[in-house]
């Protein structure tokens, strides 16, 4: 097997070699919101709420409540691709690199299971990234980024906003500046919902913020804070926290330049869920092959995705884009 050999991989081995080491188990938890894989579809999240009064005064016969509730959503899933080219030779040097790194390789033999592992592994990461900007900027419609492929969560929470669904909201009084991140972090706790403060005992509970709220609340504790109380405000992996919930970064501008939106937004993780199927899709592959027309190394992978907020009311946010 060499570098120029097509590579093909249908059914079991799609979702053993690309999909399920990283979409789940621990691999899972980089993305920072509840992932489900390979669902039966139509792919559906089922919430159960359990009676707010279950005990009862003893006596005989049934009196209870009547049924547990349910909450059921179903999540709209996209047949996609991900496709990616290099040239030739900088295809080769990428390859090579990995070689070098790696002891007892004989460079002038770069061929069998040691060459096919470092080209999964190059596709694979480039389908993980790709897969979690999209979960946020995807949008069908072109309104909020040209990431078209589904749609994403900040599509979704636009449409509840603009459709009143009780979701909380404020703007940004300068879509200039994002002003005290403190402040913007302290205005979505405080118009969250008491059922949304009330879980934060779970731990479940996070802020996701762009990079530009992000970096200003760090230049906030670097400023205001001796290097104990930074320390006790951020853990001992740097998990910048408010109130005790972790403030996550959405690093996304570099991969739209004109993405100029600034969002902080209060929620409990399970409510934001990534879906991938790689299962019900007749046309399912993942290829890899050379092309000598264009001289290029070709990578491709076809499979399901979709993402939905389950309960809008259950997020707090601040937002603002400079159009």
């Amino acid at each position: 097997m060499t570098i120029e050999n097509t590579k093909t991989y249908k059914g079991k081995e799609v979702d053993n070699l690309f999909f399920r080491p990283t979409f789940t188990g621990t691999a899972s938890e980089r993305f920072d919101v509840r992932v489900l894989y390979n669902m039966p579809l139509p792919t559906t999240v089922q919430v159960w709420s359990g009676g707010q009064n279950i005990l009862q005064e003893f006596s005989c016969g049934w009196s209870g409540e009547p049924c547990t509730k349910k909450q059921q959503k179903t999540i709209q899933m996209q047949k996609v691709k991900a496709e990616n080219a290099f040239s030739a030779e900088n295809y080769n040097s990428l390859i090579y690199e990995q070689f070098v790194t790696s002891a007892d390789v004989n460079m002038g033999d770069l061929t069998g299971t040691e060459l096919e592992k470092i080209e999964t592994e190059m596709f694979r990461k480039a389908i993980a990234e790709n897969i979690r900007v999209t979960m946020w900027l995807g949008d069908t419609f072109g309104e909020v980024s040209d990431y078209g492929m589904f749609d994403g969560f900040l599509r979704h929470l636009l449409d509840a906003t603009n459709n009143e669904s009780g979701i909380k909201y404020e703007s940004f009084p300068d879509a200039d500046d994002t002003g005290d991140a403190k402040e913007i972090l302290n205005l979505c706790w405080t118009n969250a919902s008491e059922v949304l403060k009330a879980m934060r005992p779970e731990g479940n509970l996070v802020f996701y913020v762009s990079s530009s709220v992000y970096n200003k609340y760090l230049e906030y504790l670097q400023d205001n804070s001796s290097d104990a109380t930074y320390n006790t405000l951020a853990n001992v992996e740097k998990q910048l926290c408010f109130f005790g919930i972790p403030v996550v970064e959405v690093p996304l501008g570099r991969y739209h330049q004109n993405f100029a939106t600034t969002f902080c937004i209060l929620t409990d993780r399970r409510n934001m869920v990534l879906a991938l199927n790689t299962a019900d899709s007749p046309e399912n592959e993942v290829r890899m092959w050379y092309n000598p027309d264009e001289l290029e190394n070709r990578q491709r992978a076809v499979f399901l995705a979709g993402t939905t907020v389950i309960d809008p009311e259950l997020v707090s946010w601040v937002y603002s884009s400079e159009e």
